[in-house]
């Protein structure tokens, strides 16, 4: 079983005026992996969840939210 695991970044992104390439470089991934995250086509690790959850100033549960279960 694998969750699916909606966020918020794209909201966040435009409040803050930033392309996903700012982002990326502001926490030490490629622009690739933010607009996978982005899309849902990736879940981020826990620690890369904290990275972007510490830049933005947000819980990782204001950011990241389960939006239900699906079987692999």
């Amino acid at each position: 079983m694998k969750l699916k695991i909606s966020n918020s970044i794209h909201v966040l992104r435009a409040e803050k005026r930033l392309t996903q390439e700012e982002l990326a470089k502001a926490i030490d991934v490629t622009r690739a992996t933010i607009i996978s995250i982005e899309k849902g086509k990736y879940n981020p690790s826990l620690e890369l969840a904290f990275r972007v959850a510490l830049f933005f100033e947000k819980d990782i549960s204001e950011i990241f939210k389960v939006e239900g279960k699906y079987e692999d």
